[in-house]
């Protein structure tokens, strides 16, 4: 879809009496919500804010969230969406960089140096700057393993094109309902709200709700596996007929279960730095993640997994300036590896996450995807701990339906796992480490195995 407006005032003028957005309980149709809009971006323009600066926005999924977002866009803002679990000294270290000039926290309000605070009022007009696609509007953080976070800054022309990618794979039609599933501050959350824009079909915000409860009414969603497990487990009622389903391997049992339900499920790879998404398949059991979308190219180079593609982000944000993502050759190098097979893309796993053991190298991520084919399997990661003879062995931490059985589970893996593979100690995934439905950090993971004191003896 191409757009000569802000999609939202475009759908406005095609399409002003279907329902656009529902907001807990409240329904707004494209007039209404463009209305909303901007009389918010009125009063931001009114605060002070002008096309080019940069807006924190600090908050959990809730529908001011999602409307002052808009409304920010609208006014030409980059934006800085902050999950609030970040950690005050990380903040610290962080913002000095992003060179912002305001600040909107829903979650405690708290205000930030050298930060203006910004009230959310509405205020009588319409203001609006020209939509410009090449506008640079979101600043994502991403989740390196060291080091601090970088944000990697995109366009909306970008964030379309791979909302475009997506669609053209999976139906989403006027009369659809997306559920915005995942946190704005995390990249697949801001795919499913341009998957919305670009569709103009209808999106659900609500807070404080289970899962289950806010799923009504909704057609899609964005989810881990652990997270349909649990409603097909809970035997809910669900509307849904499509899942994106992201963050771990996906057991093919899942995806039968689902089937039967009359869900269909897609599986995919994606980046932060490209906005989401960059490989999808139907799910059908198999390890690969599927074939490029479109706009997209992908190479092997080394075993590395190189990137080209329209929804790249433009660069990463520091002290004011845009640090460019391409290497010399024009292509980001992701440091996953990566293999071709019959025209479809296989991750192996981080470079930087394989170890070795006894002189083998283990590849973690292809001990988990044989891990989460066990039926009471819901999320595992496979973390290395020090070990005196063997430098490394692999722990399994996992979350499961019902109490873990480490005898069970290994005797399990015995045959489909090679023995250097096999886990010498198997974890419950901890409560403190999960994180709402985004992929568990793997760092943190190591870090509390690390604690334990945990070793092959």
């Amino acid at each position: 879809m191409t757009f000569s407006d802000w999609p939202w005032r475009h759908w406005r003028r095609n399409r002003p009496s279907q329902a656009a957005i529902r907001l807990d309980q409240h329904t707004l149709n494209w007039r209404e919500l463009c209305l909303r809009i901007d009389r918010l971006a009125s009063a931001f323009a009114r605060q002070g804010v002008m096309p080019g600066d940069g807006v924190l926005l600090r908050a959990r999924n809730q529908p001011d969230m999602l409307l002052a977002w808009l409304a920010l866009l609208q006014c030409g803002a980059r934006i800085l969406p902050l999950n609030p679990q970040l950690p005050a000294s990380l903040l610290a270290a962080l913002l000095p960089q992003l060179t912002l000039r305001f600040a909107i926290d829903l979650e405690s309000h708290a205000a930030y140096d050298g930060l203006t605070s910004l009230s959310l009022r509405e205020a009588d007009g319409d203001y609006a700057v020209d939509w410009q696609p090449q506008r640079l509007a979101s600043m994502t953080l991403t989740s390196g393993s060291t080091g601090l976070p970088k944000a990697a800054v995109h366009t909306c022309a970008a964030h379309l094109a791979s909302a475009e990618g997506v669609l053209a794979l999976i139906p989403f039609r006027a009369e659809d309902d997306w559920l915005l599933s995942l946190p704005l501050f995390h990249v697949s959350g801001q795919g499913i709200l341009w998957r919305w824009l670009s569709a103009g079909a209808r999106i659900t915000v609500r807070q404080n709700v289970p899962l289950e409860q806010a799923l009504v009414g909704c057609s899609h969603a964005s989810l881990v596996p652990t997270q349909l497990w649990r409603l097909l487990n809970d035997k809910a009622a669900v509307s849904l007929k499509a899942v994106l389903l992201g963050g771990a391997a996906i057991p093919v049992e899942l995806t039968q279960q689902a089937s039967q339900r009359g869900i269909r499920c897609w599986c995919g790879y994606g980046l932060t730095e490209f906005a989401s998404t960059v490989c999808a398949k139907e799910a059908d059991g198999q390890p690969d993640v599927g074939y490029p979308l479109s706009g997209r190219e992908i190479k092997i180079v080394d075993e590395e997994v190189w990137l080209r593609a329209a929804s790249m982000a433009s660069g990463y944000w520091r002290d004011g300036e845009l640090m460019p993502l391409a290497n010399s050759e024009g292509w980001f190098a992701t440091r996953d590896r990566g293999v071709w097979k019959d025209g479809s893309l296989t991750i192996r796993g981080r470079l930087d996450n394989l170890f070795f053991s006894g002189g083998e190298g283990i590849q973690p991520e292809e001990v988990e995807r044989i891990i989460a084919r066990h039926p009471q399997v819901q999320q595992v990661l496979v973390v290395p701990i020090d070990d005196a003879e063997f430098g490394h062995r692999p722990v399994a931490v996992v979350e499961c339906a019902g109490e873990i059985n480490a005898d069970a589970l290994s005797q399990w893996v015995a045959e489909k796992l090679a023995r250097f593979q096999q886990p010498v100690r198997w974890l419950a995934l901890p409560a403190a480490l999960k994180t709402g439905g985004i992929k568990i950090s793997r760092q943190a993971v190591t870090e509390w195995v690390a604690g334990l004191g945990a070793s092959a003896e």
